[in-house]
């Protein structure tokens, strides 16, 4: 009998296969020891292929080789179950590599200053040119392909950095205080390519402040999508940190971004606030409102105005009171949220169809609100299940149509289940 040959396979980046999956964690634990590795990961790599090979010389089938390398009939996919937290393997603390590259390392704790702004348009940049993950690839602008070399690159740093050393660049903050451009970092030191990852914060989807726009760098790209606080796995060890050279500019502000009490609104206020406030309710489209103004007495078309753009978020009751709170602030600093709508164009700001309560959308159920949800679907373009209708009674059709809907929003697992919600609700109908 002839013994084949045996060598360690490269596994494809934008494999989702068992086999491929490991042998990327496996890659990603043979990182130094100086640089939180395992000090017998590397024996126990080579370990595992005379293994594998030594299994598959005693099976003496094809079948067998084809499952020592993960590839066999009918194995299971990593993205196959409801965990939509990608492995996150990274490379190591290096320069700039490419034709791009044009960075330098800091000395000392000296950082260049950037805007949130910026870090956010960098950010974006790589989301529009779908970069593909890789621990090992740089992309034209010299930096890392994976989620720390991300990070290094929209927070403008001279060097690849990676998990274990992107705090050093940043000062610890309480996640109540994130803003557009701030992080948040998961590093394991005992198996760092078990869990470790890095998101960019782009600010919160609501008042409720349990999920947030996170830039980052998975498999299989760059992307932008609503997420959990912090994140699906390992949510409370995620730690939020503040670049250190962030300073004034964010998106929209043209000023300060801290809240600076609700005291400044409301009857009888008169200060700079209120100038500023206005100012930005009319860059968001709310300039119909003012009469005259923006200026700094507070009067009735401050308070209609933010009314408009609290109503044009979803929020309702005393979240929409027309008195600005901290999350109505950050929203208009930040250059967050969706802004006001035009009067008679789509509907004003109290023409937002209200979320009716997940009871109407089950098995059995049958009324006007399934009617309207179907429909809003078709005109969405989320109706190819349905057969005929939408109607008012709730089908496997209807279900099928919102899952389609929410994974477009970039929601996996528990997040698309097909029964709308609050935020589905709101996406749909805004």
């Amino acid at each position: 009998m002839t013994v084949p040959v045996f060598e360690e396979y490269e596994p494809a980046i934008d494999c989702a296969c068992a086999g491929c999956a490991v042998r990327r964690r496996s890659a990603a634990r043979a990182l130094p020891v100086r640089h939180g590795g395992h000090p017998a990961a590397h024996g126990a790599r080579r370990a595992l292929v005379l293994a594998t090979a030594a299994g598959v010389v005693l099976s003496c089938g094809a079948a067998g080789a084809a499952a020592a390398a993960g590839h066999a009939p009918g194995a299971p996919r990593v993205d196959g179950g409801a965990d939509p937290e990608p492995a996150t393997p990274q490379g190591e603390k290096g320069p700039l590599k490419g034709s791009g590259a044009s960075g330098a390392p800091f000395a000392g704790s000296a950082v260049p200053g950037t805007t949130r702004a910026d870090i956010i348009n960098r950010a974006k940049r790589w989301v529009s040119a779908k970069v593909p993950y890789s621990m090992e690839k740089y992309w034209s602008d010299g930096y890392r392909q994976d989620c720390s070399g991300y990070v290094s690159m929209a927070w403008n740093l001279g060097t690849n950095e990676w998990t274990g050393s992107l705090a050093a660049y940043g000062t610890r903050i309480a996640r109540a205080d994130l803003q557009p451009g701030d992080i948040l970092l998961f590093h394991n030191p005992a198996d760092p390519a078990k869990g470790s990852h890095v998101t960019i914060f782009g600010g919160w989807t609501d008042y409720t402040h349990n999920r947030y726009v996170a830039y980052e760098q998975a498999r299989p790209r760059t992307r932008k999508q609503s997420t959990p606080m912090a994140y699906w796995n390992n949510s409370d060890r995620y730690v939020a940190y503040r670049y250190k050279g962030v300073t004034g500019g964010a998106p929209g502000s043209g000023s300060s971004t801290a809240f600076p009490g609700a005291k400044r609104f409301g009857p009888g206020a008169n200060n700079k606030y209120v100038t500023q406030l206005g100012r930005m309710l009319v860059q968001r489209g709310g300039k119909r409102f003012y009469a005259v103004g923006p200026g700094p007495v507070w009067g009735t078309a401050d308070q209609r105005a933010t009314q408009a753009f609290q109503r044009a978020q979803g929020w309702r009751g005393k979240e929409a009171d027309g008195i600005p709170g901290p999350d109505t602030w950050r929203l208009l600093t930040t250059g967050g949220g969706r802004n006001i709508p035009a009067a008679g164009a789509g509907g004003s700001p109290n023409t937002a169809v209200a979320f009716p309560g997940r009871g109407y959308f089950k098995p059995g159920q049958s009324n006007s609100h399934v009617d309207r949800l179907g429909k809003q679907l078709v005109k969405k373009g989320y109706g190819k299940h349905y057969v005929s209708g939408p109607g008012p009674l709730w089908t496997e059709a209807d279900r099928r149509n919102v899952e389609a809907f929410q994974r477009a929003q970039g929601w996996r697992g528990g997040a698309a289940d097909g029964y709308p919600g609050p935020e589905t609700w709101r996406r749909l109908f805004a």
